[in-house]
């Protein structure tokens, strides 16, 4: 292939990129506006950690649009007064934990956040 032939695919490229995560990219806005100014409204809440909006935050970052909002779905389903809550992470992905394995400084800051570090207690034992 000729290299003017490679670089007019690179521009389709960027754009069809750029199309397949248009979705993706629109819910993680609105996520990110929805917890900047509306969750602060209600202050904590929830029942889960994380909570619902960084759950959703989390699952649209890790598993795209589709996936990602199916997963918020069904978290806020099981939101409801009759639930204990509790722990509840988003299901890994193998194709998103081998991106940041290949890049780690690539780590969106809701993975942090969702998924800090406990340290051991005074007496060794790790944190359950």
């Amino acid at each position: 292939m000729s290299t003017s032939a490679q670089s007019s695919l690179r521009p389709a490229a960027a754009v069809l990129h750029f199309l397949w995560t248009l979705p993706q990219q629109t819910l993680i806005l609105l996520l990110k506006g929805y917890r900047r100014l509306v969750s602060p409204l209600y202050g904590q809440v929830c029942r889960f950690f994380p909570s619902c909006s960084a759950y959703a935050l989390e699952a649209v970052t890790v598993h795209g649009a589709v996936k990602g909002t199916c997963l918020a779905v069904r978290r806020l389903a099981r939101c409801h007064p009759w639930n204990d809550g509790g722990v509840d992470h988003v299901p890994a992905s193998d194709r998103y934990e081998r991106m940041l394995r290949e890049n780690p400084a690539r780590t969106p800051r809701i993975l942090v956040l969702n998924h800090p570090v406990i340290p051991a207690d005074d007496e060794g034992r790790a944190a359950a």
